[in-house]
């Protein structure tokens, strides 16, 4: 990983889409172990994977990982509290608003 520098790579994965009363999730597993840093990104390829609701459908598919530059990585992990500190400003209740 270089300093001002990305890398890509591809690997192979599950994608996992749940559309349930109980949960509605989608997820990414990497089969080769591949592990996602601050300011990564990934890219999965293939079709929409639409998942009819009650349903929930898994499909290897595969993905292709973008490594942060050195910088952006620091950045991201400078920032990045920030950022979750907006989502602690909202809070959800049962109590309706007039």
């Amino acid at each position: 990983m270089g300093l001002l520098t990305r890398t890509r790579e591809t690997a192979p994965c599950l994608v996992t889409i749940s559309h349930r009363f109980e949960e509605l999730s989608a997820h990414v597993k990497f089969l080769n172990g591949a592990i996602i840093g601050p300011g990564d990104t990934v890219l999965v390829h293939g079709e929409e994977i639409l998942a009819p609701y009650g349903e929930k459908i898994e499909e290897q598919r595969t993905a292709t990982i973008t490594r942060a530059s050195g910088i952006e990585r620091l950045w991201t992990r400078m920032t990045g509290d920030f950022e979750f500190m907006e989502l602690c400003e909202f809070s959800f209740s049962e109590e309706v608003m007039s």
